[in-house]
Order: structure tokens, then sequence, then C-alpha cells
């Protein structure tokens, strides 16, 4: 299965940011362990800071036959309908990772305007959230 795994704003600096939100496990780390983990998926990944490259690695990746993405939007995901918009194009099934609780924290981190764009969300599972996005796409594959 190929899967494409986008991460948005600050996500770069998990390992830093917020330890005992975010844990102290790097983005790389995280990556590294969910292709460990689905030795039988070919991963690409993603990360910026400007939610007009995300969009426009969504958009080219309409191209490459992916068959499922995992996403991580970041602030992104409370405010950017252009972000859904550009996952609302995709057919594919698509998973939202949280790598924190997002209902339990701040209220503005309530809100994701990119869940109606998903299949569905994962939050609060730390860095296991990606995996367990992945097994979700494996199994829904079949």
């Amino acid at each position: 299965m190929k899967i494409l795994i986008i991460n948005g704003p600050n996500l770069n600096m998990l390992g830093k940011r917020d330890p005992d939100i975010y844990g102290t496990d790097t983005l790389e780390d995280i990556l590294r362990e969910v292709a460990e983990q689905f030795s039988d998926c070919t991963f690409s990944h993603f990360q910026s800071n400007h939610d007009g490259a995300i969009l426009d690695r969504l958009q080219q990746a309409m191209e490459e036959e992916f068959e499922g993405i995992i996403i991580n939007g970041g602030a992104l995901t409370h405010y950017s309908y252009a972000l859904r918009d550009a996952l609302e194009m995709h057919s594919i099934p698509k998973i939202e990772v949280h790598i924190s609780h997002i209902f339990a924290r701040e209220k503005f981190r309530h809100t994701s305007v990119i869940s109606p764009a998903c299949d569905a969300m994962i939050s609060g599972l730390g860095k296991e959230g990606y995996a367990t996005a992945a097994w979700a796409l494996l199994k829904k594959k079949g």
C-alpha cells in the first residue's frame, strides 16, 4: 500500500516542542518507526510550515496513485478551509491524526475544519496515532 503522510506547521519541532504534550521523539523517529512496523507499505512524507506548500503537495499527490493519506495538519486543522478543500479532492481514504488529545486542550483546538474531509480522526494516542492510522488504512483496503 502506498501512503502519503502530511505534517503541518511546527511538527518539524517534535522532540523539542512541549515534550510533556508531544513527547520526546522527533518527527523522523516517528516516521521511521511507522515504516518499520509496516514494512509492506511504501510511505512518502511531506512536512511544511507553509500552508500553500502543503496544498501544492496534496494536489501533486492526486497524480501519484496513493492509496491513503495520513494528515496531521497542526494548527491548520483548526482554520484552514483551503486544506479541507484540498483533502476533499482526494477520493482515497484519509485519516486525521493528532498526537495530543485536542479535545482536552484549549477550546480553539476542539474544532477541526478538516475532519469532514477525512474518514476518521485519531487524537490523543501520542506518536502511536500514526501507526494506528496506517493500520486503519490497511484494514480499509481489505
